[in-house]
């Protein structure tokens, strides 16, 4: 009796001990599959935030390698047709070799400029495919938000945030493209809108790898908001460049008569300093209210550079080429320090050039002075002046 009883307290162990080890095996496997969960929950979530750029066939597109935290929204040509109010001509607010661009408001209330490309052919598709693939991936302030697109049959849209205030262009010269708008910008908003898009080619040339250089850049592509703060636009001619340092790459020539770098118009040889050369060119435009070529002027003056240039680094000569509409508005420090930035900028050789980010360094503090203080006053001084930040640009004045 009590050998049977013996055995069955046996049994009950053996049991209560299969019980406890199933138990642990069970919640040792939870554990294990909650712990997987997690990791992949993890890595899926870093995947997403450090998205690669497509390839884009025919177009030497490798891995671009930037931070993406959403995607752009994809639209019905539909919906499109309905927030232009049919693609009213009232709502066109601009237009280029690409198309029209409409103003429109979404479901939701959101103001877009909604951009409809009607270029035929194999340029056209790549340059929609260019502006996709790049601004879906490309997120910084100083550049021009892709909100959403559209790609149904034939047609094809791009769809950005509202800018309310249109290109740099129509407010330095509102009579050659038809603007309404009648007030000149003034030489605070000037400072600040070149440092402004001086910061937005920085990111394409120094936080992207590899580089993306514009390739047409000007100033119809820098957009003002409604504050007048610059964001830089229209990527569809944009390419990668060269990873390695001093490199280029070798591609038809493509861009806007005026603002393309010698460089690349003889050889086809594209680097970030020809993205230096054209944000040059903008920016004698903010200086002098001059257009890059305008045969019309006197001999020697047709060209914004050639005529320029030699007067950038002579301090005597720097008040000759401001524009008529900033007189008294500026220091001429100031107006010689910028005419210096702008005279390594356009320089025919590439290598003379700065960088974006020396730019930027040598104009931050003189957007900052005017922001510090309220009082804008003219000089007459010719004092010499250097650069805060970037020694070679201070160079030019001579």
């Amino acid at each position: 009796m009590e050998a049977e009883k013996g055995y069955k307290n046996k049994e009950r162990i053996t049991l209560v001990a299969i019980v406890v080890l199933a138990s642990v095996a069970v919640a040792s496997l939870l554990v294990a599959f909650s712990y997987y969960c997690y990791i992949r929950n993890k890595v899926s979530k870093r995947l997403k935030s450090n998205k690669m750029v497509a390839f884009v066939e025919n177009d030497g597109f490798g891995s671009l390698q930037v931070s993406s935290e959403r995607g752009p929204l994809v639209f019905t040509f539909k919906q499109l047709h309905s927030a232009t109010g049919g693609f009213s001509k009232s709502n066109v607010v601009g237009h280029g070799g690409f198309g029209l661009v409409y103003r429109g408001v979404l479901n939701d209330g959101t103001k877009v400029a909604i951009k409809f490309m009607d270029q035929a052919g194999k340029q056209g598709e790549e340059e929609f495919k260019m502006e996709v693939e790049l601004l879906s991936r490309l997120h910084s302030p100083y550049l021009l938000d892709l909100i959403g697109y559209c790609s149904d049959n034939n047609h094809k849209l791009l769809v950005y945030e509202f800018v309310a205030n249109g290109g740099l262009q129509e407010h330095l010269y509102p009579a050659r493209v038809s603007s309404t708008v009648n007030v000149k910008l003034d030489w605070e908003t000037r400072l600040r809108i070149a440092l402004e898009a001086a910061k937005g080619l920085e990111y394409l040339h120094e936080h992207v790898n590899p580089p993306v250089i514009h390739r047409d850049f000007k100033s119809s592509n820098i957009l003002l908001d409604k504050d007048f703060h610059a964001k830089v636009s229209d990527f569809g001619l944009a390419k990668l460049g060269s990873d390695k340092a001093g490199g280029h790459v070798s591609t038809r020539v493509l861009g806007t008569q005026g603002y393309v770098a010698p460089e690349y118009a003889l050889t086809g040889h594209l680097t970030t300093k020809s993205d230096v050369y054209s944000y040059g060119v903008v920016l004698l435009e903010l200086l002098t209210g001059r257009v890059p070529v305008d045969m019309k002027r006197p001999p020697g003056e047709g060209v914004l550079v050639s005529w320029a240039l030699p007067r950038l680094t002579d301090r005597e000569k720097v008040v000759q080429i401001m524009d008529p509409a900033l007189e008294g508005q500026y220091l001429m420090k100031e107006a010689i320090q910028v005419a210096a930035i702008a005279a390594m900028c356009v320089q025919p050789e590439a290598d003379y050039r700065p960088l974006m980010a020396d730019v930027v360094q040598s104009l931050v503090p003189l957007v900052k002075s005017h922001r510090s203080s309220s009082k804008v006053a003219s000089s007459s001084s010719f004092h010499s002046v250097r650069s805060p930040t970037a020694r070679d640009l201070s160079k030019a004045v001579v």
